[in-house]
């Protein structure tokens, strides 16, 4: 234990200090002084002195003097306009490193369609004489019905089949990975084509509907119906059109193609009255409609993306009777929280490879990483992964953030229409400044009405259960959750998790369990109060179960990053004292399932590296059971600088970033060249300028 972490306790006796300062050592602590400050109990044959922390960043250690580089001020960097940049990107997607992924996969070079004008090489001789050495272990996509779709780039090419033919190939990809995003779609939000009825038609209903926020207006009044319908002289579809009116050409249209579904309707003065589609989705003019002066705007789409447009128009129904077979919120489906496990999102860590980690472990209830509505909205894939989902994951739901309602209830409508999920939570608890400042999270504590118009708005759009995570409060000591518990329930949502910390405390001290309890009698019997922090063991999910019955369940959030095998500690209701070989087979199921998720090629092994530095710096803070004092381990404890009972239970428990490269070296291979790491959260930040 090093000297600036041991401190001289009140009941100490003077000589005994006096003594130990003359020898430099420590004076010894009990186990209880030491929680008392927060400070593992380790056992006291297992403590070391702090390791040396080299001053350089790089993975090697001290730069020498010799070696060293010139400062960044002493080097002139060449500046390249954006037509340069873009010329040698270009070039070196050219190169024989970045080969066409379908001559990769196929190994014929022939079989790419764009043939000489594709941007990537097609010399497979040239990628094979530099491409990098196979890695140890074998392909996690060699399997009998699972064959590697990345071929001549995969890191594992050694362990391939040669009996594998390109149709089994493209038919296996991610077959277990659903919520893949469809790139139609992703083309229509790039557009800004995708209209959204349900939504829209609720924020009408509450006031909240921005009009300059949706070009496809689909609830209009039944007035403007009528004058617009007057102005449009249709007959039997073939007549001149008037768009002299306010209505946009997109109302009007959608009139005309209703108009020439039913032509077999006897012709009349008064045209019928206008149907409201499921869910319309707008699509570019076809050159045909152009050419016969009919604007076809909007195709109909029925759930099931299969069905013909015949079909679909037959589904339609009036907005009256929309209305009426709108399920009540307590008619809606229900999941039932109660006693399951539930991993909480995580930002970052959370990723899909680990949240199958805790379903081996046994997560009953899973949630995607945060993903922001505008993201979402604007077709951004990389936000849209963060909807995937494995067939592992029975009970599974994404969670969103947005500051406005109609953002929100949009987004909510796209992801029940494109996604397969259970249910749909609103982080309403985010403590980021760069959400918070866009007045989404953490800010709508403060702004109730407009957290009220999100809830409404999310609930009313759809039929699955639509869940909010809070904090306490936005400021320290000024909690108001409890004021508007009784309300969430009406508002339509199912569950609310409450983190019981501010945003402004982040994580500097312990949860706020009391006043959660607070909140859970206060709440009505519909809604499920679920709480969240500081659970690290199964004694505290027993505690905080038996202390409130009211109380449906617990998230569990950094207590499954530090050691994921919580899960199986609450439903075997003891201690595990896991082993270094059982922890590395952990780390190593990660690692499978991420070159599963992102590939096994050089990008997926980087990126699998990545995500493994980012949780293998949360699990360096376990402290094995059989290294302490007093059990449980706290997670609000600081771990002192301890040998491990081998030398690899050592190597996990440094906080070293170098310490950890080593680890991941272990099960992808070495890293590159220059490669530098440097964990994304700080977990213990606390904003004192916010105090007032």
């Amino acid at each position: 234990m090093s000297d600036s972490e041991v401190q001289l306790g009140e009941g100490q006796n003077d000589s005994a200090a006096a003594a130990a300062a003359a020898s430099n050592l420590p004076v010894e602590k009990t186990p209880e002084e030491l929680v008392a400050k927060a400070v593992a109990p380790v056992k006291r044959e297992f403590l070391r002195p702090p390791p040396l922390r080299p001053s350089s960043n790089n993975r090697g250690g001290a730069v020498s003097e010799e070696k060293a580089e010139p400062p960044q001020s002493a080097i002139v960097k060449e500046k390249k306009s954006k037509r340069q940049l873009k010329r040698e990107r270009r070039e070196q997607k050219k190169s024989t490193s970045h080969i066409c992924p379908v001559v990769a996969k196929t190994g014929d070079v022939s079989s790419c369609p764009y043939n000489d004008k594709c941007r990537f090489s097609h010399d497979i001789e040239a990628y094979k004489d530099q491409r990098p050495d196979d890695l140890e272990g074998e392909c996690p996509f060699v399997s009998a019905e699972e064959p590697c779709p990345y071929g001549l780039t995969c890191r594992f090419l050694g362990t391939h089949r040669e009996d594998v033919s390109v149709e089994c190939i493209n038919a296996c990809r991610n077959r277990s990975e659903m919520n893949v995003f469809s790139k139609d779609v992703q083309k229509l939000l790039w557009k800004n084509k995708m209209s959204f009825p349900k939504a829209d038609a609720k924020l009408k209903d509450l006031g909240l509907l921005k009009h300059a926020n949706s070009k496809a207006k689909i609830s209009v009044d039944k007035e403007d119906d009528q004058i617009a319908l007057r102005k449009c002289q249709v007959t039997n579809g073939n007549g001149p059109i008037d768009l002299t009116d306010k209505d946009s050409e997109m109302e009007i249209s959608a009139r005309i193609t209703e108009n020439d579904a039913a032509d077999e309707t006897p012709e009349s003065n008064e045209l019928p009255p206008l149907k409201k589609p499921k869910c319309v989705v707008s699509e570019c003019c076809s050159s045909e409609a152009e050419d016969a002066d009919v604007f076809v705007v909007e195709k109909v789409v029925s759930e099931n993306c299969n069905q013909p447009e015949a079909e679909a128009t037959a589904d339609m129904v009036t907005p009256e009777a929309d209305r009426s077979l709108k399920l009540h919120p307590r008619e809606k489906k229900i999941i039932d929280f109660r006693e399951k496990l539930y991993l909480a999102p995580l930002t970052t860590v959370g990723n899909l490879p680990f949240r199958r980690v805790c379903k081996v472990l046994g997560a009953d209830v899973t949630c995607g990483e945060m993903a922001m509505c505008t993201n979402l909205l604007q077709g951004q894939a990389s936000e849209w992964a963060l909807l995937r989902r494995h067939t592992s994951e029975d009970l599974f739901g994404v969670q969103i953030c947005g500051a406005f309602p109609d953002t929100v209830a949009r987004a909510v409508e796209l992801i029940d229409q494109e996604c397969s999920v259970d249910f749909i939570d609103i982080n309403m608890g985010c403590p980021i400044d760069i959400v918070v400042n866009k007045g989404a999270g953490s800010a709508l504590l403060m702004k109730p009405m407009r957290l009220k118009g999100v809830v409404e708005a999310a609930s009313g759009t759809v039929e699955k259960p639509i869940t909010i995570k809070v904090r306490t409060a936005y400021f320290e000591g000024k909690n108001r959750i409890d004021s508007l518990i009784a309300d969430i329930g009406n508002w339509g949502a199912s569950a609310v998790t409450i983190h019981g910390r501010s945003r402004q405390q982040r994580y500097s001290k312990l949860a706020d369990w009391e006043y959660i309890y607070q909140c859970a009698i206060k709440a009505p019997d519909p809604l499920q109060v679920l709480g969240n922090g500081d659970i690290f063991s199964y004694l505290d999910w027993n505690k905080h179960k038996a202390d409130c019955p009211e109380l449906s369940s617990c998230m569990i959030a950094r207590g499954a990053l530090v050691k994921p095998w919580i899960f199986t500690e609450i439903k075997e209701q003891r201690h595990l004292d896991i082993s270094s070989g059982e922890r590395l087979d952990i780390l190593k199921n990660f690692v499978r399932f991420g070159l599963e998720h992102w590939g096994s090629d050089t990008k997926g092994v980087e990126t699998t590296r990545r995500f493994l530095l980012e949780w293998l710096s949360y699990t360096c803070r376990y402290i094995p059971v059989g290294l302490l004092d007093i059990i449980p381990q706290r997670l609000n404890w600081r771990p002192p600088s301890y040998y491990g009972r081998d030398d690899l239970e050592t190597l996990m428990a440094s906080d070293s970033a170098a310490d950890w490269l080593r680890i991941s070296e272990m099960l992808l291979g070495k890293v590159p060249d220059g490669f530098t790491f440097a964990p994304k959260h700080k977990s213990n930040a606390y904003d004192t300028a916010e105090n007032g």
